[in-house]
């Protein structure tokens, strides 16, 4: 198939992917309205058009969080990215590197820090969860320090997994699931080969490098179940602060309280999230919810966003709503998994590109210029 748009990659992964994946990563909890309100809610909010306002000098540059980005956007956690393409997560951490933009590994992912941070030649984020087993948060800490990384993304949405009901129709849970997988990948013959076969090893890498066996995707829904924490407070994640020297990034904020609390625990950056939609069904947009919130904390931290976000004018649209920068989830797996490292690459690319045509025709000539002014004012209503 043709690959024109970002959104055309949807399309090219529900072609190449079993149905338990493709469902996986285009799903949500409960009945997905949460799921529909990101991407409307942001693709609806008007542009200024702007014109004659000199744009020849236009940079997509930023700094966030010590370090410079390509431009305003980094790639998020996604779990089980190894099963979208052979190594996955080295794969996308090589895209997003070699575009000058940060990648953010996964507790869940296949591929462990080790292999991931070694395949790349700058550090990469790790994402970590709120988790029973405070001695396998401290070994991946210890890991991620040990392979040079600077920064976490702590996720404090996700204290009980989600109901997703898709994943129980799809196979990836429920009754007679891994005969189900097996029967799907059997007619998905490019991914059985280029993933079933020669992407090994199926587990989940992080995971087995603590318990010492091998965690594959059979024992994943359950780890998963039998080890968040519901228990967990502010006061909780106070030994994480004080182990953890680099950057800390909360992820998971939904509310201008809450980003309050992030300030004064010290965190140095929060992500606007719900999680793409994939928790709390019937929540807020994080387009509508983002305003609330960088007003509430301003510059105090750095405030980055996610779900939801589809295309370089989105990117654009969230740096006016008052974000520093945006996190892709979604949009970088379907490019993954149709076309690898490459896939990925391309897709930066087109962002980049959107955002530079939407800067052009708002009148900004750089991100910081990049205000509630770039708005029609009667979309924010």
């Amino acid at each position: 198939m043709i690959i024109s748009a970002p959104s055309d990659y949807r399309e090219g992964a529900r072609r190449k992917l079993p149905r338990f994946l493709f469902d996986y990563i285009d799903g949500g909890a409960y009945t997905e309205t949460t799921l529909g309100r990101n991407s409307a809610d942001l693709s609806a909010i008007a542009l200024r058009q702007r014109v004659l306002k000199n744009v020849a000098a236009l940079s997509l540059e930023t700094e966030q969080l010590g370090r410079k980005w390509a431009m305003p956007v980094a790639l998020a956690p996604v779990g089980l990215s190894g099963m979208y393409a052979r190594r996955g997560e080295v794969q996308a951490a090589r895209a997003a590197t070699d575009s000058g933009l940060p990648y953010t590994l996964s507790t869940m992912s296949v591929c462990p820090i080790e292999e991931v941070q070694g395949a790349v030649d700058q550090p990469i984020w790790f994402q970590l969860y709120v988790l029973k087993d405070r001695g396998f948060m401290r070994h991946a800490l210890e890991r991620a320090v040990a392979a040079g990384i600077d920064t976490l993304v702590f996720t404090v949405d996700m204290p009980v997994p989600g109901a997703r009901y898709r994943d129980n129709h799809s196979g990836l849970s429920g009754p007679g699931a891994p005969l189900r997988r097996v029967a799907q990948a059997i007619c998905k013959p490019s991914w059985a080969f280029d993933v079933g076969l020669f992407g090994r090893p199926h587990d989940l890498g992080n995971i087995s490098a603590y318990r010492g066996n091998p965690t594959g995707l059979a024992d994943y829904m359950g780890w998963i179940g039998a080890n968040f924490d519901p228990s967990i407070g502010w006061e909780d994640l106070q030994w994480i602060r004080d182990f953890w020297k680099g950057k800390m990034v909360l992820k998971g904020i939904l509310d201008p309280e809450d980003a309050r609390e992030a300030v004064r625990f010290g965190a140095d950056g929060i992500v606007v999230s719900n999680h793409g939609g994939r928790q709390l069904d019937g929540v807020l947009s994080t387009a509508r919810a983002l305003p609330a919130i960088a007003d509430a904390v301003g510059n105090d931290l750095t405030v980055l966003v996610d779900s939801g976000i589809r295309s370089g004018l989105d990117v654009v649209r969230m740096l006016a709503l008052g974000a520093h920068g945006v996190l892709l989830g979604r949009a970088y797996i379907y490019a993954l998994a149709t076309a690898g490292q490459a896939g990925v690459a391309n897709l930066l690319n087109l962002f980049a590109q959107e955002m530079r045509v939407a800067m052009a025709l708002t009148g900004a000539r750089n991100v910081a210029e990049i205000t509630r002014d770039s708005l029609v004012k009667a979309e924010l209503a």
